[in-house]
């Protein structure tokens, strides 16, 4: 079985991207602070530009779990990078250069199936709320290991190193997790009530829907025991962690086994 690929643009830009991500990940101790924004937003660019073309650049467009992938990054700096101007301390730049410079790449080397061509033009919007879901629960995610990282250093009487307080970083994930909620609800309500216009089949019970109603419960029962019975701390990261997993499972591990593993076109 031979895996299409990206163009040769395309890996130019993702390539780029990937370097220009190395530097604020590996160089910063050796660059100024100036030098370090520089080369991120210009990581930034190069990365948006690679989603760009993947998408229009291609004929038919393609979309899989490296794109979503690739997509997700993207928006976990996006925010990172609008934070960091509330946040000027916030430190999770060399986590997150490295995953944005892998995802990139994997957005190449696995840009998915042709998009059905009889699908409705609102595809790409629910596509859209998809991945905006994605990139907030990944942003919860993210704000939640820097609370492991915090907590870690108080137990330890250490300076912490994430740059923002503890109870910030947990108002943070929990305002993300109930926007992904949000999202993700409209997302499971327009595959049930729109699926045949949306992918031109009936909706159906399959893995990807099993998995994110299964993250949806878990999501429901995350925010229902925080405002219910306070939960906060290690057993609400767990929670959370196992919810994402979940949803990861829906669509970018349903994708990878159809595509990598059995090299079907859904």
């Amino acid at each position: 079985m031979i895996l299409p690929s990206a163009s040769p643009l395309g890996w130019t830009l993702a390539g780029a991207a990937a370097l220009a991500y190395a530097v604020p990940a590996a160089g910063a101790a050796r660059l100024g602070a100036g030098s370090v924004r520089t080369a991120l937003a210009l990581a930034w660019l190069l990365h948006a530009g690679a989603l760009v073309w993947a998408l229009v650049g291609q004929t038919p467009p393609r979309f899989g779990f490296g794109p979503a992938l690739s997509m997700t990054a993207w928006l976990v700096l996006t925010v990172y990078a609008i934070e960091r101007q509330l946040f000027p301390h916030m430190q999770a730049r060399w986590m997150l250069c490295a995953l944005a410079a892998l995802a990139v790449l994997l957005g190449c080397a696995f840009p998915g199936q042709p998009l059905h061509g009889t699908a409705s033009p609102w595809l790409a919007l629910h596509l859209a709320l998809g991945i905006a879901c994605y990139g907030l629960f990944a942003a919860a995610v993210v704000h939640a290991a820097l609370m492991t990282r915090a907590e870690r250093h108080i137990r330890q009487a250490t300076e912490p190193d994430s740059g923002m307080p503890l109870l910030t970083l947990e108002r943070l994930t929990f305002r993300f997790v109930t926007a992904g909620f949000i999202l993700l609800s409209a997302t499971l309500l327009a595959g049930w009530l729109f699926g045949e216009q949306l992918y031109a089949r009936a909706w159906h019970w399959d893995h990807k829907a099993v998995f994110s109603i299964l993250a949806w419960l878990t999501f429901c029962v995350l925010l229902v025991g925080r405002m219910r019975f306070g939960w906060r701390g290690r057993h609400a990261r767990h929670v959370l962690y196992g919810g994402t997993a979940l949803l990861l499972l829906a669509y970018v591990g349903s994708r990878f086994v159809l595509e990598v593993v059995l090299g079907k076109n859904l």
